[in-house]
């Protein structure tokens, strides 16, 4: 798997742990959603600032984001129409 692909992966599924909706967490990361859309399907290459300030919202290291997964199964979704809190 290479780089770009783990970042995708690791990204959603740290992302979906959360519970953020990707427009939750672009507004949050100061991103635009169509951004961190393109990222999470390997459209985009992200530069290391922009892998920091990821890590920041989502409360670890960088390494955890372009570390390889531990499995290579497809992440979750969250449910549609759900907020961030949920209910």
């Amino acid at each position: 798997m290479d780089a770009r692909a783990r970042v995708a992966r690791n990204l959603r599924r740290l992302r979906a742990e959360k519970g953020l909706s990707q427009e939750a967490f672009a507004v949050d990361v100061e991103l635009d959603r169509t951004y961190v859309s393109r990222i999470e399907r390997e459209l985009e290459n992200p530069s290391l600032s922009v892998l920091e300030r990821i890590a920041k919202t989502l409360e670890v290291d960088v390494v955890d984001i372009v570390s390889q997964p531990a499995s290579r199964a497809r992440p979750g979704t969250l449910k549609p129409g759900r907020k961030r809190g949920g209910r």
